[in-house]
């Protein structure tokens, strides 16, 4: 699941990525109003993290410009104001909670969990390939019956597979997408991984899952390429 996170606050903003990336989550991060609200409309997000005070257009704005253009996200209020009226500005304005700074991330935890269930209501929470499952919310990866263990990257990059199954990969389309860079795809850092998942997800079984597309990337299917 992805999330944007929209603070200026520069150490707040890199406490809350790491917490939620050693969560499994991915994270994109806008230090003000304006590059928050373009990444918002042009990107298909899980939940938005969303400060009040930000340069340029704030939170406020934000939130009800996304309403108006029916960005339906589930929208998270950070801020340090604690006032009644303030909490009820937010959520009048679209936003679906509200914390206030300095909090416990814990609590925050808990609040996004609550909030992402809601939004994947009509989302599937589950998804198969063939006799492999992986449960979005819970993170827990099985096939035919047998839990898989993977780290967080492993994890991110089936995630990925699992969501195009059946469409080629490309090494571009991973490295942005898992790994959140623009590094040299042509580097052997994605065949690690592919080998990773390939003992992990394939060893043991008569069908092989993920397939090498020559020239082109990589496919998850239950048929070959």
């Amino acid at each position: 699941m992805r999330i944007l996170v929209i603070e200026d606050e520069k150490k707040i903003a890199s406490f809350i990525q790491r917490g939620l990336k050693e969560e499994h989550y991915a994270v994109d991060i806008a230090g003000n109003g304006e590059d928050g609200l373009f990444l918002a409309e042009t990107n298909p997000y899980n939940l938005i993290v969303l400060d009040i005070m930000l340069p340029g257009k704030d939170g406020i704005y934000i939130c009800r410009e996304l309403r108006k253009k029916h960005v339906n996200t589930p929208i998270l209020m950070l801020t340090a104001r604690d006032a009644i009226e303030d909490k009820v500005s937010g959520l009048d304005s679209g936003a679906d909670d509200y914390m206030t700074k300095p909090f416990a991330f814990e609590e925050f935890l808990a609040r996004v969990r609550s909030l992402l269930r809601r939004g994947s209501e009509a989302r599937q929470n589950v998804l198969k390939v063939g006799d492999l499952e992986l449960n979005q919310l819970t993170h827990k990866v099985r096939r035919d019956g047998h839990d898989i263990i993977l780290s967080s990257k492993e994890y991110a990059f089936l995630l990925f597979m699992m969501l195009h199954a059946g469409e080629v990969v490309t090494r571009t389309m991973i490295s942005e997408q898992v790994w959140n860079e623009d590094f040299d795809s042509f580097t052997n850092v994605i065949d690690v991984y592919v080998k990773h998942l390939r003992d992990k997800v394939d060893k043991g079984f008569d069908t092989p899952l993920i397939h090498t597309v020559r020239g082109s990337g990589y496919m998850l299917s239950e048929e070959r390429p």
